[in-house]
């Protein structure tokens, strides 16, 4: 397997597994992590040999979603675009997820916030452990939903449940992810690498065509328009990250403080 700097890719037979690996800021993504994942959910799609993946995080947590730490570049206004790294990199992740005609698992191992909560729900199946958390951290900064939540989530839950994460960016655990048909299966924290992996290897020696049928019919029933709601949810981000809100949700969030929003 290639090497990368912020993921592990292994396999283990037919089974291969993504260690997000940046635990030092919570697995969090800036560009090289965006290009990183990209790249090893590619070797993973073209690889034969590999019938299941499972993606996880080293460290304390799934992932703490985008890196706001990072300097992103702007328009030629100078005012940053917050759809470029969506469309070049974010989206492609999650659309190769997706389109993949294989089986994903995602190992939720503690918070899964903003594009990581997305990149978890593009899974098929997920499995966190109990201290596990799922959070819509945009709203938080002045942002809307993206990473293809805006069109998994009410797949998944509904409209009341969708809104609710998009718009009070609230927590949701694990056992009351659970409750809602956000996820799968709860375990014990320390069962969680135990039961995921015993799950990746009992679908890395399943039927990996009728797999790729299921997900393609429910990618068909529930997801047809992903591609196009990605394009919009970009749009929208494009947009958001040009407000006065946003700057404000940043600033607040590095100086640890409430945000004071204004709706500008």
């Amino acid at each position: 397997m290639p090497s990368h700097e912020t993921i592990d890719l292994t396999t283990d037979g037919p089974a291969a597994r993504i260690l997000l690996n940046r635990p030092e800021a919570l697995n969090a993504w800036n560009e090289q992590f965006g290009l990183d994942l990209l790249d090893g959910i590619n070797v993973v799609a073209k690889d034969d040999s590999i019938r299941a993946l499972m993606i996880t995080g080293a460290g304390r947590g799934f992932s703490s979603g985008a890196d706001l730490k990072e300097q992103r570049g702007g328009g030629e206004d100078g005012l940053p675009d917050l759809s470029a790294r969506l469309k070049e990199i974010y989206h492609p992740i999650i659309t190769g997820l997706r389109e993949m005609p294989k089986p994903v698992l995602a190992a939720v191992n503690g918070p899964a916030v903003g594009i990581g909560c997305s990149l978890a729900l593009a899974a098929d199946l997920i499995i966190a452990a109990e201290s596990a958390y799922f959070l819509l951290a945009f709203v938080n900064i002045g942002l809307v939903p993206d990473g293809g939540s805006t069109a998994i989530l009410p797949a998944r839950i509904g409209f009341a449940r969708a809104a609710e994460m998009a718009m009070l960016g609230e927590r949701v655990p694990a056992p009351q992810a659970l409750d809602w048909g956000l996820i799968n299966r709860v375990v014990p924290d320390d069962a969680l690498e135990e039961e995921a992996g015993g799950l990746l290897e009992e679908l890395a020696n399943g039927p990996t065509r009728s797999y790729a049928g299921s997900k393609r019919l429910l990618n068909r029933r529930m997801y047809a328009d992903l591609a196009g709601q990605l394009d919009a949810e970009a749009d929208a981000q494009r947009d958001q990250g040009r407000s006065q809100d946003f700057v404000e949700g940043v600033m607040a969030f590095v100086e640890k403080r409430p945000a004071k929003f204004t709706g500008a």
